[in-house]
C-alpha cells in the first residue's frame, strides 16, 4: 500500500467513525445534521452514508416534522444484519452476550463452571461450546457474526495468549489460537483481552459514566484487575499488560497468592480470598457462595462484616496506589465488588483517603458499577464491533 493510499484509508476510517458515532448519539438524524455535527462536508457524508446503506448498517426512515411539508428522510442505525459476541471467563462461570450493530441485545446467558481448577483444555472446550451456541442463535436471528471477543482475568499478550491468569491457575495458554481451532470458523475473527480492560470500555461507552475522561474499573471475581481510561483513551501499555493491581504486595509475608508470591492484594481482597475466610460457605459454586455471603452481610452477621471491612481496607490501599499514579475521576467497583459495595465502600473510602497523597484523594469518587454481571462481556461486544469504526466494514449483501 502506498503512503498516499494509506493516508486516504486512515482519513476514510476517521470520517466513518465520526459518522457512526454521531448516528449512535443522535439518530434519527438527517445527512445535513451529520455534516453539521461532525464538521464533514456534505459530499463526504453522502458517500459514507451510501456505503453504510449498501452494507445494511444504516437505514432510512421517514418521520413527520413539526412544520408543514413532506416527511423528512432521516437515518437510523440498522441492527438487522450484524451482531457481535462477547464472552467472559471467570471463577463465577462463563457469560455470553451478543449485541447487534444498533445496540439491541440479541442474547444474554450465564452458565456455572468450569471453575478455577478445571484447567485450560476443559475451559476452552466449554467456551467453544457456548460460543457455538451463541453463533447459532445470532445466525438464526438473520444476523451475521462480526466477531467474538473473550475476556480473561490475567495478562493477555497481543497474540491473544494468556501469559498468566493466577486466579485460574493458567500460564502460557494460547487461548485465541485454541479457541479459533475449536470453533472451526475462520470466517469469524476471535480476540482475547484482559477482562478489566474490556469492563472499563463498557463503563466508558455506556451507562451513567459514559464519556468520563479518567476512569478505572476494578473487579476481583477471579483475580484483582483494573481497566484504565486516561484522557479519554484506554491505557494499553507496551505489551498490553495493564492494570494487574492484584499483585501489588500490601502485606509482607501475607497469604500465598496464585502468582506464587505472598501478601498480594488479590490474596487478601479478591473474591476467592474473601469467600475462603467466611465459615459455612460450603457450596462448590462460587456464585451461590457469593449470594449466601451477601445475605449474611445484609443480615449484619458480625463475622462476615468483619471480613468484608478488612477486605475493603486492603482494597482501599490498593486503589490509593492507582489514584496516586493516575488521578482518576472515578474508580468503579465492578463484578462481585459492585454487589458487595454497601459492605465494602466505607472501608474502601476511609483507606483510600488515608493512603492517597493528594488532598481529598485527588477528587476521586468510588462508585459501584451499574453492570455488575455484564461489564466484561458488554465491553467485549464493543471491542468486536470496533471493526466498524476502523474502516473494516462487512461486505455488502
Amino acid at each position: 500500500m502506498t503512503s498516499q493510499t494509506a493516508d486516504h484509508t486512515d482519513i476514510r476510517a476517521t470520517n466513518l467513525a465520526a459518522v457512526l458515532g454521531y448516528l449512535r448519539r443522535q439518530a434519527p438524524c438527517s445527512r445535513a445534521a451529520i455534516a453539521s455535527g461532525t464538521g464533514l462536508n456534505k459530499a463526504t457524508v453522502t458517500s459514507i452514508v451510501a456505503d453504510l446503506l449498501d452494507r445494511r448498517l444504516v437505514r432510512e426512515t421517514r418521520q413527520t416534522q413539526h412544520h408543514v411539508g413532506r416527511p423528512a428522510t432521516l437515518l437510523v442505525l440498522d441492527g438487522s444484519a450484524y451482531a457481535a459476541i462477547g464472552l467472559e471467563v471467570s471463577a463465577r462461570g462463563l457469560t455470553a452476550l451478543a449485541y447487534d450493530t444498533a445496540g439491541g441485545q440479541v442474547l444474554r446467558w450465564h452458565r456455572a463452571g468450569p471453575g478455577a481448577g478445571a484447567g485450560p483444555a476443559k475451559t476452552v472446550a466449554a467456551v467453544a461450546a457456548l460460543a457455538r451456541r451463541a453463533i447459532s442463535t445470532v445466525q438464526t436471528s438473520g444476523r451475521r457474526v462480526l466477531g467474538i471477543t473473550v475476556g480473561v482475568p490475567g495478562l493477555v499478550n497481543r497474540d491473544g495468549s494468556v501469559v498468566l491468569a493466577a486466579g485460574l491457575g493458567w500460564r502460557d495458554v494460547p487461548l485465541r489460537t485454541d479457541l479459533t481451532a475449536a470453533l472451526g470458523r475462520p470466517d469469524i475473527p476471535v480476540t482475547v483481552d484482559n477482562d478489566a480492560s474490556l469492563a472499563v470500555l463498557a463503563e466508558h461507552l455506556y451507562g451513567p459514566l459514559a464519556g468520563s475522561e479518567n476512569l478505572i474499573h476494578l473487579a476481583g471475581d477471579t483475580g484483582v484487575g483494573a481497566g484504565i481510561i486516561v484522557d479519554g483513551r484506554p491505557l494499553r501499555g507496551h505489551l498490553g499488560y495493564i492494570g494487574e493491581i492484584g499483585h501489588l504486595r500490601v502485606v509482607a509475608d501475607g497469604p500465598l497468592c496464585g502468582c506464587g508470591r505472598r501478601g498480594c492484594l488479590e490474596a487478601l481482597a479478591g473474591l476467592p480470598a474473601i469467600l475462603s475466610r467466611v465459615d459455612g460457605l460450603t457450596d462448590p459454586d462460587p456464585q451461590i457462595q457469593l449470594e449466601h455471603l451477601i445475605r449474611r452481610a445484609d443480615d449484619g452477621e458480625a463475622a462476615v462484616t468483619k471480613v468484608l471491612a478488612e477486605a475493603g481496607t486492603h482494597l482501599g490501599h490498593g486503589i490509593a496506589a492507582l489514584v496516586n499514579v493516575l488521578n482518576p475521576e472515578y474508580v468503579v467497583l465492578g463484578g462481585a465488588y459492585a454487589l458487595l459495595a454497601a459492605h465494602l465502600s466505607s472501608a474502601v473510602t476511609k483507606a483510600l483517603h488515608e493512603s492517597a497523597i493528594a488532598p481529598q484523594a485527588g477528587a476521586c469518587t468510588v462508585v459501584a458499577s451499574t453492570f455488575p454481571d455484564t461489564a466484561t462481556p458488554l465491553g467485549a461486544t464493543a471491542r468486536a464491533l470496533t471493526s466498524l469504526t476502523t474502516g473494516h466494514l462487512p461486505s455488502p449483501g
